[in-house]
């Protein structure tokens, strides 16, 4: 009796066996899809009538931060953002509890946005506080084109002065 189950098990497992390897199809040629080469294009990313690094006036920077940061190519095509990260750096002023001395250092806010421009609550802590020395840095800036192929545009960096 215990040959006997040993024998069923035995068939049973070879009989999977084989049907799983026969209900699998062979890799054919026609399996195999051709993928179409990409260049991207070189992109620029712009805010107001800023490129790339800028050093700019409080007060331009001011005026610039609710505007839609915008992505296009040298033949002037805009693409549509997916997401870009944004950091503000602030000069702020900490205390040292033991001596009571203040010294200057930064802060910095930062955070993963979908839509351009900023987010109003953004624009108007940054156009209450911000002072020369101050940074405005969009980055991790991710574009789609028309075919909805993605890409990296570089990113924007403003120093205020």
């Amino acid at each position: 009796m215990r040959i006997l189950y040993k024998q069923v098990c035995i068939t049973a497992m070879i009989f999977f066996s084989v049907q799983a390897a026969i209900a699998q199809k062979p890799a054919g040629k026609n399996s195999i899809t051709a993928v179409q080469k990409f260049k991207a294009p070189k992109l620029f990313t712009s805010l107001g009538s800023f490129k790339d690094s800028s050093f700019i006036s409080v007060e331009q920077a001011e005026a610039i931060i609710s505007m839609p940061l915008k992505i296009a190519d040298a033949k002037n095509k805009e693409y549509n953002i997916s997401s870009y990260q944004f950091i503000y750096k602030q000069r702020v002023v900490t205390e040292d509890e033991q001596t009571g001395k203040t010294s200057p250092t930064t802060s910095i806010s930062s955070d993963r946005f979908k839509t351009t421009p900023l987010p109003e609550l953004w624009v108007n802590t940054i156009r209450d506080e911000l002072k020369p020395g101050e940074e405005l840095f969009f980055f991790d800036i991710i574009v789609k084109d028309t075919q909805g192929r993605v890409m990296y545009a570089p990113d924007l960096k403003i120093i205020v002065q």
